[in-house]
């Protein structure tokens, strides 16, 4: 086992494996703020947490895909994918 196919397999590990974890609790946290969005309507601090909820939800989401693509590219261009 060469050094570059090592670090390929730790990085397929995270790419694949924890990365599309982290993306599905960000989804869980988004759809936890629509939820409280949608039952807590009328409580105005309630309906504040729950905005918030989906704001941190979204930039987590893009965050991630956007870390994601940029490993992606990096190894592509590095001929190591």
């Amino acid at each position: 086992m060469t050094f570059a196919h090592f670090i390929k397999e730790i990085i397929d590990a995270f790419s694949y494996i924890v990365i599309p974890i982290i993306i599905t609790l960000t989804f869980f946290v988004f759809i936890t703020g629509v939820v409280k969005n949608f039952f807590f309507s009328t409580d105005s601090t309630k309906r504040q947490e729950a905005h918030s909820f989906m704001l941190w939800g979204i930039l987590g989401m893009v965050l991630l895909f956007s870390v994601w693509g940029l490993v992606r590219l990096l190894l592509v261009t590095l001929g190591i994918s």
